[in-house]
C-alpha cells in the first residue's frame, strides 16, 4: 500500500533510540525527509548516516535537550516548517508517591508533558497558516492502565492524552490532524532496566527479566517496529479522518485485569 508520504518531511523528538528510532526508520522508508532530535550528536549521527545510505533520504540532525526552557522555540526556528511532528522524547521515572521527591517528578515532566506541548505550540503555529500538518504524540498505556507503582507516568500521559484530544478535536478545522499513539509494554532499553530491577527484587537475578513477560499478552514484549508500523500510517494520508484520537498499539494489554504495584 502506498501511504502517500514520499516527499513529506518529518520531525521525530527521542529519535536516536527505541520506538523513536524505528518511526524514524519507517518513515524513511516512506521517502519522509528527516530531522531527528535528541541529546546525544553521536547517536543521532550514527541514525542519519544509516538513513541516507539505505533510503536515499535527506536527514538533519539537531542534538537538543528539550528538557531546556526556549528549546523548544530555539529548535523549530532553526528547522524548516515540517509536514509532520512526532513528539516522543520521555524519561518519565517509576515509583510511588512515597518513594519519588519533586526533584525526580519535574525532569520527566519538563522533557515529556512540558515538551511535548511546546514543541506542538511551535509547529501548530504554522501548520495552521498553511492549512495543512500532522502532529503525533506517542504517549504510553500509562493513561490507560493507572499504576501506583509509575504515579508520575500515569498521571503525566492521562495529561498528555487529554492534550491530545482536546486540540486534535478542532485542529481539523484548520487543515491540522493532532492524534496519538499509546504503546504498551516495548522492548526498549528503558524497560529492560525497570524489568530487570523488578526481577533482581522478585526473583534474586535480573538475568530472569524475560520471566516477567508472561504476563503479557502473546508472552513477550513488543518490537518497537511494532508501534512505529502503526504511526506510520496514522501519519499518512490513508489515516486522513482521525484526529483528536489516541490508538493504543499494546495487544490487549491494557483491557485486561490490573496487577498489584511492583513498589510498595
Amino acid at each position: 500500500m502506498d501511504l502517500g508520504l514520499k516527499g513529506k518531511s518529518a520531525l521525530v523528538s527521542g529519535a536516536s533510540q527505541g520506538i523513536g528510532r524505528a518511526i524514524a526508520i519507517s518513515l524513511a522508508k516512506e521517502g519522509c525527509a528527516l530531522h531527528l532530535v535528541a541529546r546525544h550528536a553521536d547517536a543521532l549521527n550514527a541514525l542519519a548516516e544509516e538513513l541516507r545510505k539505505d533510503y536515499q533520504v535527506a536527514v538533519d540532525v539537531h542534538p537538543t535537550d528539550l528538557m531546556q526552557a526556549g528549546s523548544a522555540k530555539a529548535l523549530i526556528d532553526t528547522c524548516p516548517p515540517v509536514d509532520i511532528l512526532i513528539n516522543n522524547a520521555g524519561n518519565t521515572p517509576r515509583g510511588t508517591l512515597l518513594t519519588l521527591e519533586e526533584e525526580e517528578w519535574r525532569p520527566g515532566w519538563e522533557l515529556k508533558i512540558f515538551g511535548y506541548i511546546n514543541l506542538s505550540r511551535e509547529v501548530y503555529r504554522y501548520m495552521v497558516k498553511r492549512r495543512s500538518g500532522v502532529i503525533l504524540n506517542v504517549i504510553g498505556i500509562g493513561a490507560e492502565r493507572l499504576e501506583y507503582a509509575y504515579v508520575a507516568g500515569s498521571m503525566g500521559n492521562a495529561s498528555l492524552v487529554a492534550f491530545t484530544k482536546t486540540v486534535g478535536s478542532v485542529s481539523m478545522d484548520h487543515g491540522v490532524r493532532v492524534l496519538g499513539v499509546n504503546p504498551g509494554w516495548v522492548e526498549t532499553e528503558k524497560s529492560k532496566r525497570s524489568l530487570k530491577k523488578r526481577a533482581l527484587l522478585e526473583l534474586g537475578d535480573e538475568n530472569k527479566w524475560p520471566e516477567l513477560t508472561r504476563i503479557f499478552p502473546r508472552g513477550h514484549l513488543l518490537a518497537p517496529q511494532e508501534v512505529a508500523d502503526v504511526v506510520t500510517f496514522a501519519c499518512s494520508p490513508r489515516a486522513g479522518a482521525i484526529s483528536g484520537h489516541v490508538i493504543t498499539v499494546d495487544a490487549g494489554f491494557a483491557s485486561r485485569g490490573y496487577a498489584p504495584p511492583d513498589h510498595p
